[in-house]
């Protein structure tokens, strides 16, 4: 491990990520199988993406916002797993302390953004079932365009602030970081600066940057369920519920694990199961998102079929 000598300290420059380091013969195992999960999520979140923008039908809002998830969704796996699929397959678990950094900047800023998109798709389904009437003049083009282009930049400028903070940090040792990511937590542990303004910018930053969105996720939901349990017909539930069902799933793996994560005791005996809890966040509802809108949703299945069957006319023709 690198270290630096600054007057009477020794800086150290790289982190060792323990990771699943503690299971040594599942490593393979781990490989294959999270590298298996990384494949079907970026093909599959990128032809989410592709036909959104391909096809005429899904250019709607709700399919506007779902093509901005998946583009979120490949950028978010891909911050976190070629570095963890990499380390399993060659044993190298060092990473700089300025790739760690700068990992920790685009997860920090792709959770913040998804936050946001996840509570914007919630008020997307909150329009469509309690006020159809108005949908299309609310959620015009213009309107949508802003609350996206509002959810990325604030995510990726927010998230900037508290990166400058740590940047200035110092880290003396000890340099084993026990996750499989550069997670805001375990790095500022580790450091030997006074970190109790980067701690109170950081609450302040999900206090405002994702606590809200949060809220109003569960607001909208909650009156899209009442506002289901009071149709009279079993079809027309059935018909409302299956609109925003999907939705609903991705939405109640992605919050319930962070919950989890972050309101678990921090000690040894739960680490581990902080760890299996931070891969569902992190790495499997990226791949849920593209499975769930695509097994659950006729319309992207037309678009599939009509893809498909485009395709097999070009090869024909050849």
């Amino acid at each position: 491990m690198e270290r630096k000598q600054q007057g009477n300290e020794t800086s150290i420059t790289e982190f060792i990520l323990l990771g699943f380091g503690n299971v040594p013969q599942l490593q393979i195992f781990l490989f294959l199988l999270f590298l298996v999960i990384y494949i079907v999520t970026t093909t599959g979140n990128i032809l989410i993406f592709a036909l959104v923008v391909a096809y005429q039908q899904l250019h709607t809002p709700m399919y506007f916002f779902l093509g901005n998830l998946s583009c979120l969704e490949t950028c978010y796996s891909s911050t976190i797993l070629p570095k963890m699929l990499t380390s399993l397959l060659t044993g190298d678990r060092t990473i700089s302390v300025s790739e760690c950094i700068t990992q920790l900047y685009f997860f920090g800023s792709l959770l913040t953004t998804e936050c946001s998109l996840l509570s914007v798709m919630a008020y997307d389904r909150y329009l469509a079932i309690l006020k159809p009437l108005h949908y299309a003049v609310l959620l015009n083009d213009r309107f949508c365009l802003q609350l996206v282009a509002w959810s990325w930049i604030s995510g990726f400028m927010s998230v900037a602030i508290i990166i400058f903070m740590m940047s200035q940090l110092r880290f003396c040792g000890p340099s084993e970081v026990d996750h499989f990511f550069c997670d805001f937590s375990p790095i500022i542990k580790l450091s030997c600066s006074d970190t109790h303004m980067l701690e109170v910018t950081a609450f302040i930053h999900s206090s405002i940057f994702t606590l809200p969105p949060f809220l109003l996720t569960v607001a909208s939901y909650v009156c899209i369920i009442s506002a289901i349990l009071r149709i009279p017909s079993t079809t027309g539930r059935q018909k409302a519920f299956s609109t925003c069902s999907s939705h609903l799933i991705v939405v109640t793996i992605f919050y319930g694990t962070i919950m989890i994560v972050y309101m678990l005791p921090d000690n040894n005996t739960l680490r581990d199961l902080n760890k299996v809890f931070s891969v569902f966040y992190t790495i499997l509802t990226p791949l849920v998102n593209p499975l769930i809108y695509s097994l659950r949703n006729k319309e992207v299945h037309k678009a599939l079929r009509r893809k498909t069957a485009n395709k097999q006319r070009a090869f024909c023709k050849s």
